[in-house]
């Protein structure tokens, strides 16, 4: 199928079970989608040497990156296909210290969607639920 045949949902899922490869910027910032559902994304990711900021913990970049793909892949796993979307506001609030190294999960959930916006929520949690960073989005649907 021709992905511009395909809804946002289906792509997305195409991501998570291999068929269409990753975008290049989770080469910069390791994250991967594991499970997608109309409205809802995971991701896994993972801070390393690359991310670290002149103070040496890990640069606040790197949550929001994480924050502003999952948040704009719920918007995006609404849309029909040929839609598409940009971010248009981040509100990311920093709760502790990303760790280096560690395998962190992040969720993205769709709060509102209209003809013309999609507002998100994404989180950054560890395996046992400690939340390291909060995001609320605000992504402009992009129609043809």
């Amino acid at each position: 199928m021709n992905i511009k045949e395909m809804s946002g949902l289906q792509i997305m899922q195409a991501m998570c079970d291999g068929v269409i490869p990753p975008p290049s910027m989770s080469l910069t910032i390791p994250m991967t989608a594991g499970q997608v559902t109309k409205g809802h994304v995971i991701f896994t990711a993972k801070a390393d040497e690359r991310h670290i900021n002149p103070l040496g913990g890990v640069h606040g970049g790197f949550a929001a990156t994480v924050l502003d793909s999952v948040t704009g892949c719920a918007v995006f796993s609404m849309l029909e296909a040929g839609i598409g979307y940009g971010t248009i506001d981040l509100n990311v609030k920093m709760c502790r210290p990303i760790p280096i190294n560690q395998e962190l999960t992040a969720y993205g959930d769709i709060i509102n969607i209209s003809r013309s916006l999609g507002i998100a929520e994404g989180k950054i949690v560890d395996k046992d639920g400690k939340l390291y960073a909060h995001a609320t989005a605000t992504c402009m649907i992009i129609r043809p």
